[in-house]
Formats: structure tokens, C-alpha cells, sequence
């Protein structure tokens, strides 16, 4: 055999991708702010004073009744609002106390705060969504773009005519050179480029896209930065990536889920049933004669209402949404993030997700006669034009373990033959012999078509290596096998333990793969999933989840190729990867702007997290009326008995008194301390609705034990001390 030097040697690969400025292309594609370039704006805290100042005009433009109507607790509180607004006008010709308009003036005044409150949650979660549009917003400049009306196929060197991006229609072709903006959403049909997507996913490396295969999609607003590429337009005016990327993260789009839709309807039923409580009080108002009567019930219906949930709960909803944009998920929808919540089944790819995604040579295991270190040299020189990160790693192991280098070429006619899809191996012909490396089956024909014999111990060493979760690489030279080579899949670190908080959350992972029962059943173990699919089709994966739908579970899976789409479309959650196939983003009701597979489980958790949100507050809302009935109830009874009565006043007043069990000062400071801290509530936990609550990886029963102990308890006790501390200060302000 002649002598090789490895190090001289040079394999055909593709031409590199020269970025002005350097090698680095983090330091090539800074951008001027709004430009691509730049990550999605994040606001600093929760209370940002940009968006604070944003949210205050919608807040009071939100008032409008038409607007209210679409909660209705919130509406019944605006209403009430504008009852005893009317009843403190009123109150001028009637002749009233001045301690009574006081009275009627600062409750109506407070009841107001409570519905601009909500609205301020609202606008502040919608206004967090918004600043992220209005950085893709920015983005979306007006492109020329270059329409081909006569192609020449194999070049850029076409007919074209110029034409604004916003006049292109599904299915004109363009062409897109280095420095251009891609000027619409498109699947490339011819070229190979560098490309800029920062713009989308605010990663500054850039990624290469070419026409076939599942990274021929392209998306509007990108940049070419080197070669050239025809993108044929798949989304007319309007209905590209980036609109609809601008009207979700906005909220324009976002429907109420089930979910929410059930706790409306309940939130609703119980403010009905209150306001028929109250109307059947207001016989007893009129007999009293006391003429702030009207705004007594009014706030006692506001109190006892579920105030504190209905003002939030949209504000959960949009923040949830928010939190995925956050991690550069796209979700299509309200009800998508929370199916991801509610989640039994996890699909999760092996590739990628699961494994490093890149296998690595581990060892070399020679045949019966083979010298072990003749192996390697084999294995090495077939690997030179295998620029894959699985060839790379064979030529360093053999480097590495065996020490083979510095050998020299004597003759220059030597032939790299790459790896196709129809030979299924790669090698190299040099000076008479022939050495190739590939699939044990495609080897096995190889050497027999070459009149040799495969040794009996062959099919043994790759089943070994496949049982033990690797792929066995063949390799032969010219009619005799040598050896295998052990690729070996990395589990990721931590993955195991991600897969054992799923487990506690009762949820089930399978992991999905195209390898065969035997190496995948390895992998499965190590990497401490529940299940497995292996030689996955499409078909396989459709009748999975149709299998585990039809036994009342919700499925999530994602995915990035064409033959990906019927599953992710099948899914309750799917999850298509930005750099996939149009197909597989239009399928799926999310799109990972990063196009990383492991973020699946991050999803899991946001929609799990908006859920355990939900469920605090809700359970904090109702605790928390019930300490309110304390403080509001007797003071109604006492200001009427009063008024009433004068005379007995007293006695009545000792009659309730057992009932006033905060001590409050008065009747009076009892209604108002209600008012103010039932609105003063809603403001206060707007940062645990807009961040939510911390997730922890519990089953539902320790989550609804932990959500009624400290949101539950705390829902009571928090309106005892809060009453009371309002009750003391208006006390010292003379108010009584």
C-alpha cells in the first residue's frame, strides 16, 4: 500500500463561507438597533417604566363598555362604578351629608381604580407581547425584489424584473445574491447560501440553506450573505411568517382556551348568584332610609365577586403566550400553549433532542486475522472525504489511539468516493486498491460482488455493537472485510433526570428513531425513557398518536421535515423547527425559532407553569372574598341599622359587633378598607400573574395541596392584615 499523508491530503468539500470582518460571524453581523441582527426587544423587569407609560393609555381606553363586556366581572364592577358615580352626583341636589358624598365619592372613586387596575394587567401583558413586534416590525423593510421571468438553470445569470416585496404572489421565483434581504417566505428550488437569520430566531451565526431535502425553507426578512439562491414564494401579501409572527406575539389572534373559557363561565355563574344576592337585599336597604344605600350594596357585590381572578385572567393567558416568545417559541395560539400544560404524552426525536445528534467513533473491532491498528489505518484513509462529524471522529481515533500520520501521497491520482443514499458507504481508491466503509448489508454485497467471503464472526460483532445502542460501520478493502467500526450515540448530560421530573409530572416520554429495535432499545435505557419507536415512518408515528388520543391522552412531538407534517398536524402540541420544511411549520401549531429539539420540554413546562398559574390565583381569589364577607357584611347591616334608628344605634351596633371580628373602626372605614384593598390586590399580584409561578416538577395532588396551602391560607389571611392595616389608616386620616 503506498504511504498517505494524512495531513496533505485534501477531500473535495464544499467552498467555506467568507464573512466580511473575520471568521467569527458574531462580530460580522452586528446591526444598527431595529435591524436584522438583533434579538427581539426584553423588557428589563415586570414593571418596566417604558411599558408602564405604554399600558396606561389602553388601560383607560379599555373602559369602554364594549370592550368590558368581554368579562364580565370586570363589566359588572364598571357598571357598578357608574351606579354609585351617579349616586354621588346625585347626592349635590339631594342635600346630602358631606360625610355621606365623602363616603359615596371615595368608594365610587375606588371601584373605578379596581376595573383601570385590571385593565392595566392586561395592557401591560399585551404591551410586552407588542414590543416584541415592534422589533420585527422594524425588520420588515420594503425590499426590491428580483422576479425571474426567464430561468437558466445552474445560474444566477437570469432575466429579471424589480418589484416590491409586498406585490410578490405564491409562486413567482426570485433570485436573492450575497447582501440581499430575502424579500418573502419561499422554499429555495435552486443554490446553496450563507444566511442571516437573526432577524427571526436572534442567533448571529449564520446557517446554511439549499434547495432539496428539509432545509430548503427560507423566511422573509432574512439576509443572503454569501452565493446565491431562486426562491420560489409560497405565501402571498399579508400571510408570510413575519405577519403572522407581528399579529401573535400582539394577542390579535389569541383565543380564549377551554380551560379559561370553563373558568369564565364559573367566575360568571358566581357573580350572577352574588348579584341575585344583593338585589334580594335591596328591600332591606330601602327600609333602612340610608342614602348611600345603593353604594353600600354596589361594593359589598364588588367584594364578593371574584374580582381579583377576573381582572388577571386574561393577563395570564397573554403572559403565557409572552413567556414563549421569550424562549423564541411561536405558539399559533392560546390554546396551544396550554394543551402543552396539559400534556400526557411526550414524542421526543432521538437525534438531537435526546443524543448530541452527532455519533462518534469509539473503538475499532478488527476480524479474526485482522491487525487491529491496519483496521484503523483502513478506516481512516476512507474517511478522509467524509466531512461529516462522524467521519471527522474516525480519522481523529485512529490519530489519537493509533497514531497515524505523517504518511505522504506517491501518487496523486487518488479517487474519494462520497457517501450516497443509494451505496449507503464512502471511501477511497488509491494505487490499485479499493476501501470502503459503510452499512453492514452494503459492505457484505460490496465484498461479494467482488468474489469474497464474509467471515462468520461478522454478523456477530455488529449485533453486538447495535445491542449495545451503537451503529456498526463495515469496513472493507478491495474483497476482504476487515473490521467494524463502533459509532457510539452521546446521551446529553442531564437528559435522564429531565426525563424523571416528566415522570413525576405523570408524563409519559417515547422516544421516536429510525435505527433499528436493538440499538434503540439501548439508547432507551440510557437514557431513561418509557418508551421507544424505532424505524419510525410516518405512517408509524400517525398510528401512535392516534393510538394514545384514542386512549384520552394529549400528544406533543416535534419535528422539522416534510414527512414530519401529518404527525406534528396530528399532535395536540406540534412543534416545528424554523429551519424546517414550510410543510412542517404550517402542520404544527408552534414554531422553535431556534430550532432546538430539547426545547420541547421547555414548552411543557411554560404550559404547565400558566396552568399552575391559573389555579394559584383562581384559588387565591375565592379564599381571599371570604375574608372579605367579614369586614363588609356587618358594616352593610350596621350603617343601615343606624341610619334607621339612631336611637338604638348603639344597640345595634353591640347586637353585630361579635361579628366584627377585625375590629375595624367603624362601618364606614369597614366598607371602604374592602373597596381599596379588593382593588390594591389586583395591582399587587400583577407580577406573579405576568411571570408566573415558580415551576416545580410535582404531580397534581402536590400541586393542589401546595396551591391550597400557601394561595389557598394565604388567600385568607392576606385580606385580615390588609383590611386592617387600610382600616387604621384611614382612621388616622380622620376618616370614620
Amino acid at each position: 500500500m503506498s504511504e498517505l499523508n494524512v495531513n496533505n491530503l485534501q477531500a473535495p468539500v464544499n467552498s467555506g463561507v467568507d464573512l466580511p470582518g473575520g471568521p467569527n460571524p458574531k462580530n460580522t453581523l452586528a446591526s444598527a438597533p431595529g435591524q436584522p441582527g438583533n434579538r427581539p426587544h426584553r423588557a428589563s423587569s415586570i414593571f418596566d417604566p417604558v411599558l408602564i407609560r405604554q399600558a396606561i393609555g389602553p388601560s383607560l381606553a379599555k373602559l369602554d363598555p364594549r370592550v368590558q363586556l368581554k368579562n364580565p366581572v370586570m363589566f359588572v364592577v364598571e357598571v357598578g362604578s357608574i351606579i354609585t358615580t351617579i349616586s354621588f352626583v346625585a347626592g349635590f341636589f339631594d342635600g346630602a351629608s358631606q360625610k355621606d358624598q365623602f363616603f359615596v365619592g371615595f368608594t365610587s372613586l375606588w371601584l373605578w381604580f379596581t376595573v383601570v387596575f385590571a385593565n392595566f394587567a392586561e395592557a401591560l401583558a399585551e404591551g410586552r407581547g407588542k414590543a416584541q413586534a415592534d422589533t420585527l416590525r422594524r425588520t420588515r423593510t420594503e425590499t426590491l425584489a428580483k422576479v425571474i421571468t426567464r430561468n437558466q438553470a445552474g445560474t444566477p445569470e437570469v432575466e429579471t424584473r424589480e418589484l416590491p416585496a409586498s406585490q410578490l404572489k405564491k409562486g413567482d421565483v426570485v433570485l436573492v445574491v450575497a447582501g440581499q434581504v430575502i424579500p418573502g417566505d419561499g422554499e429555495i428550488v435552486e443554490g446553496i447560501a450563507s444566511v442571516d437569520e437573526s432577524a427571526i430566531t436572534g442567533e448571529s451565526a449564520p446557517v446554511i440553506r439549499e434547495s432539496g431535502g428539509d432545509r430548503s425553507a427560507v423566511t422573509g426578512g432574512t439576509r443572503v450573505l454569501s452565493d446565491w439562491i431562486k426562491v420560489q414564494v409560497t405565501s402571498n401579501p399579508g400571510e408570510s411568517f413575519l405577519d403572522r409572527m407581528i399579529a401573535l406575539v400582539e394577542g390579535a389572534n389569541r383565543q380564549k382556551t377551554p380551560n379559561e373559557i370553563a373558568l369564565n363561565i364559573l367566575i360568571a355563574g358566581l357573580t350572577i348568584v352574588f348579584m341575585l344576592v344583593i338585589i334580594s337585599l335591596q328591600p332591606y336597604a330601602i327600609y333602612s332610609g340610608a342614602p348611600q344605600s345603593t353604594t353600600i350594596l354596589v361594593a359589598l357585590l364588588v367584594c364578593l365577586i371574584p374580582t381579583t381572578i377576573g381582572g388577571l385572567l386574561s393577563a395570564i393567558g397573554i403572559a403565557g403566550m409572552d413567556r414563549l416568545v421569550q424562549r423564541n417559541v411561536l405558539a399559533m395560539s392560546g390554546r396551544a400553549v396550554e394543551a402543552a400544560g396539559d400534556v400526557d404524552v411526550l414524542l421526543l426525536d432521538k437525534t438531537g433532542t435526546i443524543t448530541l445528534g452527532n455519533r462518534q467513533a469509539a473503538e475499532f473491532v478488527p476480524l479474526p486475522g485482522i491487525n487491529v491498528r491496519d483496521l484503523a489505518d483502513a478506516a481512516q484513509l476512507s474517511s478522509l472525504a467524509d466531512e461529516t462529524p462522524e467521519g471527522r471522529s474516525i480519522v481523529v481515533l485512529a490519530k489519537e489511539k493509533y497514531g497515524l500520520r505523517g504518511r505522504e501521497v506517491a501518487d496523486p491520482s487518488v479517487e474519494f468516493i462520497p457517501f450516497t443514499a443509494q451505496t449507503r458507504m464512502s471511501g477511497i481508491n488509491f494505487d490499485g486498491t479499493e476501501i470502503r466503509k459503510g452499512a453492514a448489508d452494503a459492505i457484505v454485497k460490496y465484498v461479494r460482488s467482488r468474489g469474497g467471503a464474509i467471515p462468520p464472526q461478522l454478523e456477530e460483532v455488529v449485533s453486538g455493537i447495535a445491542k449495545n445502542g451503537g451503529t456498526p460501520l463495515v469496513v472493507a478493502r478491495n474483497d476482504r472485510a476487515l473490521g467494524v467500526i463502533y459509532l457510539k450515540d452521546i446521551v446529553k448530560g442531564g437528559i435522564r433526570e429531565r426525563f424523571d421530573e416528566l415522570r413525576r409530572m405523570g408524563i409519559r416520554t417515547v422516544m421516536i428513531t429510525g435505527d433499528n429495535p436493538l440499538t434503540a432499545a439501548a439508547i432507551a435505557e440510557e437514557a431513561g425513557v418509557d418508551d421507544f419507536l424505532a424505524e419510525a415512518t410516518p405512517e408509524t408515528k400517525m398510528k401512535l398518536i392516534k393510538q394514545q388520543q384514542a386512549g384520552g391522552k394529549l400528544v406533543a412531538m416535534t419535528g422539522d421535515g416534510t414527512n414530519d407534517a401529518p404527525a406534528l398536524a396530528q399532535s395536540d402540541v406540534g412543534v416545528a423547527m424554523n429551519s424546517g420544511t414550510t410543510a412542517a411549520k404550517e402542520a404544527g401549531n408552534m414554531v422553535d425559532l431556534d430550532s432546538n429539539p430539547t426545547k420541547l420540554i421547555e414548552i411543557v413546562e411554560v404550559g404547565k407553569q400558566l396552568l399552575m398559574t391559573r389555579g394559584a390565583l383562581t384559588t387565591f381569589s375565592i379564599s381571599n372574598d371570604v375574608a372579605k364577607y367579614f369586614a363588609i357584611i356587618p358594616a352593610m347591616f350596621a350603617v343601615g341599622a343606624v341610619v334607621a334608628n339612631p336611637s338604638t344605634s348603639q344597640d345595634y351596633l353591640n347586637y353585630l359587633g361579635p361579628l366584627n371580628i377585625m375590629g375595624l373602626t367603624s362601618p364606614y372605614t369597614a366598607i371602604l378598607s374592602a373597596v381599596i384593598f379588593n382593588a390594591l390586590i389586583i395591582i399587587m399580584l400583577v407580577p406573579l400573574a405576568l411571570r408566573g409561578i415558580k415551576y416545580r416538577a410535582l404531580g397534581a395532588a402536590s400541586i393542589l395541596r401546595r396551591n391550597l396551602l400557601i394561595y389557598g391560607l394565604g388567600g385568607v389571611v392576606a385580606p385580615f392584615i390588609g383590611i386592617k392595616i387600610i382600616d387604621v389608616i384611614l382612621t388616622v386620616l380622620g376618616i370614620r
